[in-house]
Protein backbone atom coordinates (compact mmCIF):
# COMPACT_ATOMS: atom_id res chain seq x y z
CA UNK A 1 0.00 0.00 0.00
CA UNK A 2 2.77 2.47 0.44
CA UNK A 3 3.52 3.11 -2.81
CA UNK A 4 0.05 4.20 -3.20
CA UNK A 5 -0.12 6.42 -0.27
CA UNK A 6 1.70 9.52 -1.97
CA UNK A 7 -0.99 12.15 -2.34
CA UNK A 8 -3.56 10.09 0.72
CA UNK A 9 -4.42 12.33 3.86
CA UNK A 10 -4.65 9.12 5.84
CA UNK A 11 -5.90 10.75 9.00
CA UNK A 12 -9.56 11.60 7.02
CA UNK A 13 -9.28 8.54 5.86
CA UNK A 14 -11.75 5.92 6.95
CA UNK A 15 -9.36 3.18 8.86
CA UNK A 16 -11.19 0.17 7.51
CA UNK A 17 -10.23 1.37 3.57
CA UNK A 18 -6.82 -0.11 5.54
CA UNK A 19 -7.85 -3.03 7.53
CA UNK A 20 -7.85 -5.60 5.18
CA UNK A 21 -5.48 -7.83 3.80
CA UNK A 22 -3.94 -7.68 0.81
CA UNK A 23 -5.70 -9.75 -2.18
CA UNK A 24 -5.33 -10.61 -5.96
CA UNK A 25 -7.20 -9.80 -8.95
CA UNK A 26 -6.67 -12.28 -11.26
CA UNK A 27 -10.14 -12.55 -13.44
CA UNK A 28 -10.89 -11.15 -16.71
CA UNK A 29 -13.88 -12.38 -17.33
CA UNK A 30 -16.44 -9.76 -17.75
CA UNK A 31 -19.10 -11.27 -15.93
CA UNK A 32 -16.73 -11.88 -13.50
CA UNK A 33 -15.49 -8.57 -12.99
CA UNK A 34 -18.53 -7.15 -12.98
CA UNK A 35 -19.59 -8.78 -10.04
CA UNK A 36 -16.73 -8.14 -7.76
CA UNK A 37 -16.95 -4.60 -8.48
CA UNK A 38 -20.87 -4.75 -7.47
CA UNK A 39 -19.93 -6.45 -4.51
CA UNK A 40 -17.37 -4.23 -3.63
CA UNK A 41 -14.63 -6.80 -3.84
CA UNK A 42 -11.70 -4.30 -3.70
CA UNK A 43 -13.67 -1.77 -1.63
CA UNK A 44 -11.72 -2.24 1.65
CA UNK A 45 -8.36 -2.37 0.53
CA UNK A 46 -6.04 0.82 -1.10
CA UNK A 47 -3.64 -1.39 -2.95
CA UNK A 48 -6.27 -4.07 -4.54
CA UNK A 49 -8.32 -1.06 -5.35
CA UNK A 50 -5.45 0.69 -7.49
CA UNK A 51 -4.69 -2.26 -9.11
CA UNK A 52 -7.81 -3.25 -10.34
CA UNK A 53 -7.99 0.42 -11.44
CA UNK A 54 -4.92 0.09 -13.46
CA UNK A 55 -5.94 -2.93 -15.03
CA UNK A 56 -9.29 -1.96 -16.16
CA UNK A 57 -8.04 1.32 -17.39
CA UNK A 58 -5.16 -0.68 -19.66
CA UNK A 59 -8.01 -2.27 -21.09
CA UNK A 60 -9.62 0.40 -22.39
CA UNK A 61 -9.67 0.73 -26.34
CA UNK A 62 -8.30 4.21 -27.23
CA UNK A 63 -6.99 6.07 -29.66
CA UNK A 64 -3.93 5.44 -31.48
CA UNK A 65 -1.90 8.48 -30.11
CA UNK A 66 -2.86 9.13 -26.50
CA UNK A 67 -0.80 10.99 -24.13
CA UNK A 68 0.84 8.71 -21.74
CA UNK A 69 3.09 9.67 -18.40
CA UNK A 70 5.89 10.14 -20.28
CA UNK A 71 4.40 13.02 -21.84
CA UNK A 72 3.05 14.43 -18.91
CA UNK A 73 7.00 14.76 -17.83
CA UNK A 74 7.72 16.78 -20.43
CA UNK A 75 4.86 19.43 -20.59
CA UNK A 76 4.26 19.81 -17.10
CA UNK A 77 7.03 22.22 -15.93
CA UNK A 78 6.59 24.34 -19.45
CA UNK A 79 2.49 24.40 -18.49
CA UNK A 80 2.65 25.14 -14.74
CA UNK A 81 6.46 26.56 -14.67
CA UNK A 82 7.02 28.06 -10.68
CA UNK A 83 3.27 29.09 -10.07
CA UNK A 84 2.25 27.66 -6.97
CA UNK A 85 -0.40 24.66 -7.89
CA UNK A 86 -2.77 25.29 -5.43
CA UNK A 87 -3.77 28.65 -6.94
CA UNK A 88 -3.37 27.21 -10.93
CA UNK A 89 -6.36 29.05 -12.69
CA UNK A 90 -8.22 26.22 -14.23
CA UNK A 91 -9.51 26.47 -18.42
CA UNK A 92 -13.22 26.86 -19.03
CA UNK A 93 -14.37 23.38 -19.74
CA UNK A 94 -14.46 22.82 -15.40
CA UNK A 95 -16.17 24.74 -13.05
CA UNK A 96 -13.07 26.04 -10.72
CA UNK A 97 -15.74 25.76 -7.69
CA UNK A 98 -16.20 22.23 -7.38
CA UNK A 99 -12.56 20.49 -6.86
CA UNK A 100 -13.05 17.91 -4.52
CA UNK A 101 -10.59 16.95 -2.53
CA UNK A 102 -11.61 13.73 -1.64
CA UNK A 103 -9.05 13.33 1.40
CA UNK A 104 -6.03 14.39 -0.48
CA UNK A 105 -3.33 16.04 1.20
CA UNK A 106 -2.07 19.25 0.20
CA UNK A 107 0.21 17.73 -2.68
CA UNK A 108 -2.75 15.56 -3.76
CA UNK A 109 -4.67 18.84 -3.87
CA UNK A 110 -2.61 20.91 -5.98
CA UNK A 111 -1.82 17.71 -8.17
CA UNK A 112 -5.69 17.93 -9.29
CA UNK A 113 -5.26 21.16 -10.63
CA UNK A 114 -1.86 20.92 -12.72
CA UNK A 115 -3.28 17.61 -14.32
CA UNK A 116 -6.32 19.45 -15.57
CA UNK A 117 -4.16 22.08 -17.00
CA UNK A 118 -1.96 18.88 -18.81
CA UNK A 119 -5.03 17.54 -19.93
CA UNK A 120 -6.37 20.57 -21.35
CA UNK A 121 -3.51 20.89 -23.65
CA UNK A 122 -3.26 17.36 -24.58
CA UNK A 123 -6.98 17.83 -25.28
CA UNK A 124 -8.13 21.07 -27.31
CA UNK A 125 -10.99 19.35 -28.46
CA UNK A 126 -12.81 19.06 -25.08
CA UNK A 127 -14.87 22.22 -24.79
CA UNK A 128 -17.31 21.07 -21.11
CA UNK A 129 -16.30 18.44 -18.84
CA UNK A 130 -17.45 19.25 -15.41
CA UNK A 131 -16.81 15.69 -14.37
CA UNK A 132 -12.96 15.76 -14.77
CA UNK A 133 -11.80 17.28 -11.55
CA UNK A 134 -13.57 14.37 -9.82
CA UNK A 135 -12.33 12.02 -11.53
CA UNK A 136 -9.00 13.16 -11.07
CA UNK A 137 -9.19 13.85 -7.29
CA UNK A 138 -10.12 10.05 -7.07
CA UNK A 139 -7.71 8.60 -9.34
CA UNK A 140 -4.55 9.57 -7.45
CA UNK A 141 -5.93 8.23 -4.32
CA UNK A 142 -4.56 4.96 -6.63
CA UNK A 143 -1.86 6.04 -8.72
CA UNK A 144 1.90 6.34 -7.31
CA UNK A 145 2.38 10.11 -8.95
CA UNK A 146 1.20 12.84 -11.11
CA UNK A 147 2.34 11.27 -14.23
CA UNK A 148 0.46 7.87 -13.72
CA UNK A 149 -2.60 9.69 -12.71
CA UNK A 150 -2.53 11.74 -16.30
CA UNK A 151 -1.97 8.50 -18.33
CA UNK A 152 -4.95 7.06 -16.58
CA UNK A 153 -7.03 9.92 -17.11
CA UNK A 154 -6.04 10.52 -21.15
CA UNK A 155 -7.08 6.76 -21.14
CA UNK A 156 -10.24 7.31 -20.00
CA UNK A 157 -11.04 10.45 -22.46
CA UNK A 158 -9.32 8.89 -25.56
CA UNK A 159 -11.43 6.28 -25.45
CA UNK A 160 -11.98 5.59 -28.87
CA UNK A 161 -15.05 2.36 -28.11
CA UNK A 162 -18.35 3.95 -29.93
CA UNK A 163 -20.37 1.60 -27.92
CA UNK A 164 -18.52 2.49 -24.35
CA UNK A 165 -19.14 6.12 -23.16
CA UNK A 166 -17.59 7.16 -20.48
CA UNK A 167 -16.97 10.86 -19.98
CA UNK A 168 -18.69 13.83 -21.23
CA UNK A 169 -16.55 16.49 -22.89
CA UNK A 170 -18.69 18.66 -24.70
CA UNK A 171 -21.85 20.36 -23.86
CA UNK A 172 -23.76 19.02 -26.42
CA UNK A 173 -23.19 15.76 -24.55
CA UNK A 174 -23.76 16.81 -21.25
CA UNK A 175 -26.75 18.30 -21.99
CA UNK A 176 -28.50 15.87 -23.67
CA UNK A 177 -27.44 13.49 -20.82
CA UNK A 178 -29.28 15.92 -18.66
CA UNK A 179 -32.53 15.13 -20.62
CA UNK A 180 -31.96 11.62 -21.06
CA UNK A 181 -31.68 11.95 -17.07
CA UNK A 182 -35.17 13.40 -17.28
CA UNK A 183 -36.64 11.47 -19.53
CA UNK A 184 -35.48 8.13 -17.44
CA UNK A 185 -36.92 10.16 -13.86
CA UNK A 186 -39.84 10.44 -15.50
CA UNK A 187 -39.98 6.88 -16.82
CA UNK A 188 -38.30 5.13 -13.38
CA UNK A 189 -39.20 7.95 -10.43
CA UNK A 190 -42.49 9.06 -11.15
CA UNK A 191 -42.87 10.12 -7.41
CA UNK A 192 -40.13 12.04 -6.61
CA UNK A 193 -40.79 13.31 -10.57
CA UNK A 194 -44.47 14.48 -9.88
CA UNK A 195 -42.76 16.09 -6.25
CA UNK A 196 -40.14 18.21 -8.85
CA UNK A 197 -42.45 19.49 -11.23
CA UNK A 198 -44.27 20.62 -7.68
CA UNK A 199 -41.81 22.49 -5.89
CA UNK A 200 -39.70 23.67 -9.08
CA UNK A 201 -40.03 26.31 -11.40
CA UNK A 202 -37.95 24.38 -13.91
CA UNK A 203 -37.26 20.87 -13.48
CA UNK A 204 -34.65 20.44 -16.10
CA UNK A 205 -32.51 23.10 -14.01
CA UNK A 206 -33.13 20.35 -11.04
CA UNK A 207 -31.84 17.35 -13.25
CA UNK A 208 -29.14 19.26 -14.52
CA UNK A 209 -28.02 18.72 -11.49
CA UNK A 210 -27.58 15.04 -11.73
CA UNK A 211 -23.28 14.48 -12.77
CA UNK A 212 -23.10 17.18 -10.11
CA UNK A 213 -24.44 14.91 -7.41
CA UNK A 214 -22.34 12.27 -8.40
CA UNK A 215 -19.24 13.71 -9.63
CA UNK A 216 -19.11 16.67 -6.84
CA UNK A 217 -21.48 16.14 -3.65
CA UNK A 218 -21.48 12.26 -3.26
CA UNK A 219 -18.62 11.28 -0.21
CA UNK A 220 -15.88 9.59 -1.89
CA UNK A 221 -16.52 6.70 -0.30
CA UNK A 222 -19.62 6.23 -2.32
CA UNK A 223 -17.84 8.05 -5.31
CA UNK A 224 -14.94 5.23 -5.54
CA UNK A 225 -17.84 2.44 -5.29
CA UNK A 226 -19.57 3.93 -8.12
CA UNK A 227 -16.57 4.26 -10.10
CA UNK A 228 -15.65 0.71 -9.38
CA UNK A 229 -18.46 -0.41 -11.38
CA UNK A 230 -18.38 2.29 -13.82
CA UNK A 231 -15.18 0.94 -14.96
CA UNK A 232 -16.51 -2.27 -15.51
CA UNK A 233 -20.08 -1.31 -16.84
CA UNK A 234 -19.73 2.23 -18.21
CA UNK A 235 -21.78 5.44 -18.06
CA UNK A 236 -25.79 3.39 -18.01
CA UNK A 237 -23.91 2.88 -13.93
CA UNK A 238 -24.42 6.61 -13.45
CA UNK A 239 -27.74 7.19 -14.71
CA UNK A 240 -28.78 4.15 -11.90
CA UNK A 241 -27.10 5.69 -9.10
CA UNK A 242 -28.56 8.85 -9.86
CA UNK A 243 -32.00 7.66 -9.72
CA UNK A 244 -31.42 5.57 -6.69
CA UNK A 245 -30.24 8.76 -4.97
CA UNK A 246 -33.49 10.56 -5.98
CA UNK A 247 -35.40 7.66 -4.91
CA UNK A 248 -34.19 8.02 -1.59
CA UNK A 249 -34.27 11.65 -1.16
CA UNK A 250 -38.17 11.09 -2.35
CA UNK A 251 -38.19 8.60 0.82
CA UNK A 252 -36.87 10.68 3.14
CA UNK A 253 -38.06 13.77 2.07
CA UNK A 254 -41.48 13.58 0.66
CA UNK A 255 -44.34 14.89 3.20
CA UNK A 256 -41.70 17.87 4.46
CA UNK A 257 -42.44 21.68 3.42
CA UNK A 258 -40.20 22.70 0.46
CA UNK A 259 -39.84 25.40 -1.88
CA UNK A 260 -38.87 26.04 -5.07
CA UNK A 261 -36.23 28.04 -4.89
CA UNK A 262 -33.93 25.26 -2.58
CA UNK A 263 -34.85 22.22 -4.25
CA UNK A 264 -31.40 21.99 -5.53
CA UNK A 265 -29.78 23.02 -2.55
CA UNK A 266 -32.03 20.10 -0.76
CA UNK A 267 -30.76 17.76 -2.77
CA UNK A 268 -27.34 18.09 -3.14
CA UNK A 269 -27.38 18.87 0.98
CA UNK A 270 -28.84 15.18 0.75
CA UNK A 271 -25.90 13.92 -1.34
CA UNK A 272 -23.34 15.46 0.85
CA UNK A 273 -25.29 14.06 3.82
CA UNK A 274 -26.38 10.68 2.22
CA UNK A 275 -24.35 8.55 4.85
CA UNK A 276 -26.82 9.88 7.52
CA UNK A 277 -29.75 7.70 4.82
CA UNK A 278 -28.39 5.08 3.37
CA UNK A 279 -24.95 3.23 3.06
CA UNK A 280 -22.60 2.78 -0.40
CA UNK A 281 -23.97 -1.15 -0.59
CA UNK A 282 -27.65 0.17 -0.33
CA UNK A 283 -27.24 2.79 -2.81
CA UNK A 284 -25.85 0.38 -5.28
CA UNK A 285 -28.50 -2.18 -4.29
CA UNK A 286 -31.03 0.19 -5.11
CA UNK A 287 -29.71 1.47 -8.42
CA UNK A 288 -29.50 -2.32 -9.62
CA UNK A 289 -33.03 -3.34 -8.61
CA UNK A 290 -33.81 -0.30 -11.01
CA UNK A 291 -35.44 -2.25 -14.31
CA UNK A 292 -33.29 0.04 -17.29
CA UNK A 293 -33.60 0.03 -19.88
CA UNK A 294 -30.87 -1.33 -22.12
CA UNK A 295 -27.73 0.16 -23.67
CA UNK A 296 -29.17 0.24 -26.98
CA UNK A 297 -32.19 1.89 -25.80
CA UNK A 298 -30.68 4.61 -23.73
CA UNK A 299 -27.95 5.34 -26.49
CA UNK A 300 -31.11 5.77 -28.76
CA UNK A 301 -32.35 8.59 -26.47
CA UNK A 302 -29.28 10.33 -26.07
CA UNK A 303 -28.81 10.48 -29.62
CA UNK A 304 -32.44 12.15 -30.42
CA UNK A 305 -31.74 14.51 -27.44
CA UNK A 306 -28.72 15.49 -29.18
CA UNK A 307 -30.10 15.90 -32.76
CA UNK A 308 -33.18 17.93 -30.89
CA UNK A 309 -30.09 20.49 -29.41
CA UNK A 310 -28.16 20.36 -32.55
CA UNK A 311 -31.68 21.80 -34.06
CA UNK A 312 -32.50 24.30 -31.94
CA UNK A 313 -28.74 25.16 -32.72
CA UNK A 314 -27.66 24.28 -29.17
CA UNK A 315 -24.47 23.12 -28.70
CA UNK A 316 -21.61 25.31 -26.33
CA UNK A 317 -21.96 26.63 -23.09
CA UNK A 318 -22.68 30.11 -22.55
CA UNK A 319 -19.61 31.46 -20.79
CA UNK A 320 -21.27 33.30 -17.69
CA UNK A 321 -22.93 30.15 -16.46
CA UNK A 322 -21.80 27.41 -14.21
CA UNK A 323 -21.93 24.05 -13.46
CA UNK A 324 -25.56 23.65 -12.68
CA UNK A 325 -26.74 26.89 -14.35
CA UNK A 326 -27.56 26.12 -18.48
CA UNK A 327 -28.74 27.82 -21.50
CA UNK A 328 -32.48 27.13 -19.74
CA UNK A 329 -34.49 29.79 -21.42
CA UNK A 330 -33.33 28.06 -24.72
CA UNK A 331 -33.76 24.46 -23.46
CA UNK A 332 -36.56 23.43 -22.06
CA UNK A 333 -38.36 26.19 -20.55
CA UNK A 334 -39.60 26.37 -17.23
CA UNK A 335 -42.93 24.33 -16.67
CA UNK A 336 -44.23 27.81 -15.89
CA UNK A 337 -43.29 28.90 -19.06
CA UNK A 338 -43.21 26.34 -21.24
CA UNK A 339 -46.93 27.29 -22.01
CA UNK A 340 -47.04 30.68 -22.83
CA UNK A 341 -50.39 31.66 -21.00
CA UNK A 342 -50.82 34.58 -23.93
CA UNK A 343 -50.51 32.25 -26.53
CA UNK A 344 -52.26 29.33 -25.43
CA UNK A 345 -55.76 28.40 -25.26
CA UNK A 346 -57.62 25.11 -25.22
CA UNK A 347 -61.26 24.47 -24.67
CA UNK A 348 -60.47 21.30 -22.82
CA UNK A 349 -57.53 21.79 -20.81
CA UNK A 350 -56.16 24.90 -18.94
CA UNK A 351 -52.76 26.11 -18.88
CA UNK A 352 -51.54 24.83 -15.95
CA UNK A 353 -52.99 21.02 -16.63
CA UNK A 354 -51.32 21.58 -20.19
CA UNK A 355 -47.85 22.77 -18.12
CA UNK A 356 -48.76 19.30 -15.82
CA UNK A 357 -48.87 17.59 -19.72
CA UNK A 358 -45.42 19.14 -20.52
CA UNK A 359 -43.38 17.70 -17.29
CA UNK A 360 -44.67 13.87 -18.60
CA UNK A 361 -43.49 14.37 -22.50
CA UNK A 362 -39.37 13.56 -23.50
CA UNK A 363 -37.19 16.12 -23.02
CA UNK A 364 -36.29 16.94 -26.80
CA UNK A 365 -39.91 17.47 -27.16
CA UNK A 366 -40.44 19.51 -24.11
CA UNK A 367 -38.24 22.41 -26.13
CA UNK A 368 -41.14 23.05 -28.39
CA UNK A 369 -44.76 25.07 -27.69
CA UNK A 370 -47.78 23.41 -28.00
CA UNK A 371 -49.49 24.40 -31.40
CA UNK A 372 -53.35 23.33 -31.94
CA UNK A 373 -53.84 21.01 -35.03
CA UNK A 374 -57.27 19.72 -35.17
CA UNK A 375 -60.13 20.52 -33.26
CA UNK A 376 -63.88 19.28 -33.89
CA UNK A 377 -65.42 22.70 -32.74
CA UNK A 378 -64.15 24.04 -35.79
CA UNK A 379 -62.74 21.24 -38.33
CA UNK A 380 -66.20 19.03 -37.54
CA UNK A 381 -66.35 15.29 -36.40
CA UNK A 382 -64.65 14.02 -39.54
CA UNK A 383 -62.11 11.46 -39.09
CA UNK A 384 -60.27 11.86 -42.18
CA UNK A 385 -59.81 15.89 -41.77
CA UNK A 386 -58.95 14.84 -38.51
CA UNK A 387 -55.95 12.76 -40.52
CA UNK A 388 -55.63 15.45 -42.97
CA UNK A 389 -54.70 18.12 -39.90
CA UNK A 390 -52.72 15.51 -38.26
CA UNK A 391 -50.44 13.58 -40.59
CA UNK A 392 -46.53 15.16 -40.91
CA UNK A 393 -46.39 15.81 -37.90
CA UNK A 394 -44.75 13.52 -35.08
CA UNK A 395 -45.48 13.58 -32.02
CA UNK A 396 -48.66 14.79 -31.26
CA UNK A 397 -50.91 14.97 -28.29
CA UNK A 398 -55.07 13.80 -28.12
CA UNK A 399 -57.03 15.58 -25.96
CA UNK A 400 -60.94 14.34 -25.37
CA UNK A 401 -63.11 16.23 -23.00
CA UNK A 402 -66.84 13.72 -22.53
CA UNK A 403 -69.98 14.75 -22.39
CA UNK A 404 -69.66 14.15 -18.83
CA UNK A 405 -67.13 16.25 -18.14
CA UNK A 406 -64.40 13.63 -18.07
CA UNK A 407 -61.15 15.17 -19.62
CA UNK A 408 -58.58 12.17 -21.21
CA UNK A 409 -55.66 12.05 -23.58
CA UNK A 410 -52.78 10.78 -25.20
CA UNK A 411 -49.25 11.23 -26.08
CA UNK A 412 -48.65 9.58 -29.49
CA UNK A 413 -44.94 9.65 -30.64
CA UNK A 414 -45.46 8.85 -34.36
CA UNK A 415 -47.06 10.44 -37.42
CA UNK A 416 -50.54 9.35 -38.02
CA UNK A 417 -49.24 8.43 -42.02
CA UNK A 418 -47.84 5.22 -40.39
CA UNK A 419 -51.54 3.36 -40.69
CA UNK A 420 -51.08 3.30 -44.55
CA UNK A 421 -48.09 0.96 -43.89
CA UNK A 422 -49.92 -1.81 -43.27
CA UNK A 423 -52.53 -1.16 -46.53
CA UNK A 424 -56.09 -1.72 -46.30
CA UNK A 425 -55.64 -3.68 -42.86
CA UNK A 426 -55.70 -1.94 -39.28
CA UNK A 427 -51.81 -2.56 -38.32
CA UNK A 428 -50.48 -1.02 -34.91
CA UNK A 429 -47.28 1.57 -34.97
CA UNK A 430 -45.89 3.86 -32.38
CA UNK A 431 -43.37 3.24 -29.80
CA UNK A 432 -42.96 2.67 -26.43
CA UNK A 433 -43.00 6.72 -25.64
CA UNK A 434 -46.58 6.76 -26.17
CA UNK A 435 -48.89 7.21 -22.82
CA UNK A 436 -52.70 7.67 -22.31
CA UNK A 437 -52.99 9.92 -19.00
CA UNK A 438 -56.61 11.60 -17.39
CA UNK A 439 -56.78 15.03 -16.23
CA UNK A 440 -60.66 14.72 -14.86
CA UNK A 441 -61.93 13.79 -12.01
CA UNK A 442 -58.01 13.11 -11.20
CA UNK A 443 -54.62 13.23 -12.72
CA UNK A 444 -53.44 10.07 -13.56
CA UNK A 445 -50.81 8.96 -16.04
CA UNK A 446 -50.72 5.47 -17.90
CA UNK A 447 -47.47 3.84 -19.32
CA UNK A 448 -47.35 0.98 -21.24
CA UNK A 449 -46.86 -2.30 -19.44
CA UNK A 450 -43.96 -3.01 -21.32
CA UNK A 451 -42.07 -0.22 -20.61
CA UNK A 452 -43.10 0.01 -17.04
CA UNK A 453 -42.31 -3.98 -16.40
CA UNK A 454 -39.63 -4.48 -18.76
CA UNK A 455 -40.20 -8.09 -17.07
CA UNK A 456 -43.18 -8.92 -18.83
CA UNK A 457 -41.60 -8.26 -22.29
CA UNK A 458 -39.27 -11.31 -22.13
CA UNK A 459 -41.29 -13.89 -22.62
CA UNK A 460 -40.91 -15.91 -26.26
CA UNK A 461 -44.62 -16.68 -26.09
CA UNK A 462 -48.06 -14.43 -24.98
CA UNK A 463 -49.52 -15.47 -21.88
CA UNK A 464 -53.49 -16.42 -21.92
CA UNK A 465 -53.88 -13.81 -19.52
CA UNK A 466 -52.50 -10.83 -21.01
CA UNK A 467 -54.18 -11.24 -24.10
CA UNK A 468 -55.74 -7.51 -24.97
CA UNK A 469 -59.24 -6.74 -26.66
CA UNK A 470 -57.73 -5.78 -30.08
CA UNK A 471 -55.22 -9.04 -29.91
CA UNK A 472 -58.14 -11.34 -30.40
CA UNK A 473 -59.95 -9.32 -33.27
CA UNK A 474 -57.19 -7.52 -34.64
CA UNK A 475 -54.54 -10.93 -35.25
CA UNK A 476 -53.04 -9.47 -38.31
CA UNK A 477 -51.55 -6.55 -37.06
CA UNK A 478 -48.37 -5.55 -38.43
CA UNK A 479 -45.06 -4.07 -37.60
CA UNK A 480 -43.79 -1.29 -39.25
CA UNK A 481 -41.19 -2.56 -42.04
CA UNK A 482 -37.82 -0.44 -41.06
CA UNK A 483 -38.81 0.90 -37.35
CA UNK A 484 -34.68 1.58 -37.44
CA UNK A 485 -34.86 4.35 -39.79
CA UNK A 486 -36.53 6.39 -38.01
CA UNK A 487 -34.48 8.02 -34.45
CA UNK A 488 -36.95 7.52 -32.20
CA UNK A 489 -35.87 5.30 -29.06
CA UNK A 490 -38.00 2.32 -27.46
CA UNK A 491 -38.70 1.01 -30.79
CA UNK A 492 -40.83 -2.34 -29.35
CA UNK A 493 -40.39 -4.26 -31.92
CA UNK A 494 -36.80 -4.03 -32.23
CA UNK A 495 -35.71 -3.65 -28.06
CA UNK A 496 -37.95 -5.58 -26.72
CA UNK A 497 -38.68 -9.28 -26.98
CA UNK A 498 -42.15 -9.41 -27.54
CA UNK A 499 -44.97 -12.26 -28.78
CA UNK A 500 -46.19 -10.87 -32.18
CA UNK A 501 -49.49 -10.11 -31.38
CA UNK A 502 -48.48 -7.55 -28.85
CA UNK A 503 -45.33 -6.23 -30.56
CA UNK A 504 -45.89 -2.44 -31.40
CA UNK A 505 -49.48 -2.33 -30.40
CA UNK A 506 -49.75 1.65 -29.55
CA UNK A 507 -51.97 2.88 -31.70
CA UNK A 508 -53.76 2.48 -34.98
CA UNK A 509 -55.87 4.10 -37.60
CA UNK A 510 -58.26 2.98 -40.76
CA UNK A 511 -61.27 4.93 -42.16
CA UNK A 512 -63.70 3.38 -39.71
CA UNK A 513 -62.03 4.28 -36.23
CA UNK A 514 -58.86 4.87 -33.90
CA UNK A 515 -57.25 2.66 -31.37
CA UNK A 516 -54.93 4.33 -28.95
CA UNK A 517 -53.74 1.37 -26.58
CA UNK A 518 -53.81 -2.08 -26.68
CA UNK A 519 -51.10 -4.66 -25.54
CA UNK A 520 -51.35 -4.71 -21.69
CA UNK A 521 -52.09 -0.67 -20.99
CA UNK A 522 -55.44 1.06 -20.89
CA UNK A 523 -56.82 1.26 -24.36
CA UNK A 524 -59.18 4.18 -25.80
CA UNK A 525 -61.40 3.40 -28.99
CA UNK A 526 -62.59 6.16 -30.81
CA UNK A 527 -65.38 5.52 -33.75
CA UNK A 528 -65.54 7.46 -37.10
CA UNK A 529 -67.80 10.07 -35.98
CA UNK A 530 -65.34 10.91 -32.91
CA UNK A 531 -68.89 11.36 -31.25
CA UNK A 532 -68.99 8.29 -29.74
CA UNK A 533 -65.27 6.28 -27.68
CA UNK A 534 -65.08 3.26 -25.20
CA UNK A 535 -61.78 2.26 -23.00
CA UNK A 536 -60.58 -1.07 -22.69
CA UNK A 537 -58.68 -2.14 -19.04
CA UNK A 538 -56.54 -4.55 -20.60
CA UNK A 539 -54.12 -5.84 -17.20
CA UNK A 540 -53.05 -2.62 -16.65
CA UNK A 541 -51.14 -2.41 -13.25
CA UNK A 542 -53.80 0.41 -12.01
CA UNK A 543 -57.11 0.09 -11.02
CA UNK A 544 -58.03 2.76 -11.86
CA UNK A 545 -59.35 3.16 -15.19
CA UNK A 546 -59.04 5.86 -17.94
CA UNK A 547 -62.46 7.03 -17.89
CA UNK A 548 -66.24 5.88 -18.48
CA UNK A 549 -66.20 2.38 -20.19
CA UNK A 550 -68.55 4.08 -22.73
CA UNK A 551 -68.94 8.09 -22.96
CA UNK A 552 -69.88 10.64 -25.64
CA UNK A 553 -66.89 12.82 -27.26
CA UNK A 554 -67.93 16.62 -26.36
CA UNK A 555 -64.67 18.35 -27.38
CA UNK A 556 -61.89 16.66 -29.54
CA UNK A 557 -58.40 18.47 -29.57
CA UNK A 558 -55.09 17.40 -31.54
CA UNK A 559 -52.22 19.62 -30.53
CA UNK A 560 -48.63 19.30 -32.28
CA UNK A 561 -45.02 21.07 -31.12
CA UNK A 562 -43.85 23.97 -32.85
CA UNK A 563 -39.77 25.24 -32.52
Amino acid sequence: MDEYNRFVDWDKMDVTVQSQDAKELTCTEFQELKQLARQGYWAKNHSLRAKAYHKLISNIPCRTVTPDANVYRDIVVKIVGKRNSSSLPLPEFVDDSLVPTYCLNAEGIGAVRKIILCVANQFPDISFCPALPSVIALLLHYSKDEAECFEQVCRILACNDPSKRLVDQTFLAFESSCMTFGDLVNKYCQAAHKLMVAVSEDVLEVYSDWQRWLFGELPMVYVARVFDVFLVEGYKVLYRVALAILKFFHKVRAGQPMESDSIQQDIRAFVRDIAKAVSPERLLEKAFAIRLFSRKEIQLLQMANEKALQQKGITVKQKSCCFSVFCIVFLRQNVHLAVHAENFKSEIVSVKEMRDIWSWIPERFALCQPLLLFTTLEHGCSLSRFYSHSEGHEPTLLLIKTTAKEVCGAYLSTDWSERRRGGNKLSFFGTGECFVFRLQPEVERYEWVIIKHPELATSGSEPENHASPTSNTLSSSSVPSDPSERLSPFLSARHFNLPSKTASMFMAGSSECIIIGGGDGQALYLDADLNHGRTGHCNTFNNQPLCSESFQISILEVWGFRD
